[in-house]
């Protein structure tokens, strides 16, 4: 019975982080598609990674998320990071994601 719970808790704890790591790499490619527009900034791709992060649960399926972006000439970059939940007291799994696309320009 104990190796049945064991399971049952990795398995839970395994959904938990593929979803939470799929959230994370959909919110860095809203971020980065958003500072790569034409007329796009670091701020705008900010603020489009973090509305995702909230419509797609907030806290709840990340803690403690960051969000950074950097953007030049020819490159936009988000970085997302947090937390994830965990079934272990004591245990905080992280994910991280990073995502960089080419900046649009006119040629």
């Amino acid at each position: 019975m104990p190796l049945l719970f064991t399971l049952l808790f990795a398995g839970v704890q395994g959904a938990m982080f593929y979803h939470a790591r799929t959230v994370a790499i959909a919110a860095a490619q809203e971020g980065a598609r958003a500072a790569a527009a034409q007329s796009g900034t670091a701020s705008d791709g900010h603020a489009a990674a973090a509305a995702f992060l909230d419509a797609a649960g907030g806290e709840d399926v990340l803690r403690g998320a960051t969000v950074q972006v950097s953007r030049t000439a020819t490159t936009a970059t988000v970085r997302i990071a947090g937390s994830i939940l965990s079934v272990v007291p004591g245990w905080a799994p992280t994910v991280t994601s990073q995502v960089a696309v080419p900046v649009e320009r006119l040629t």
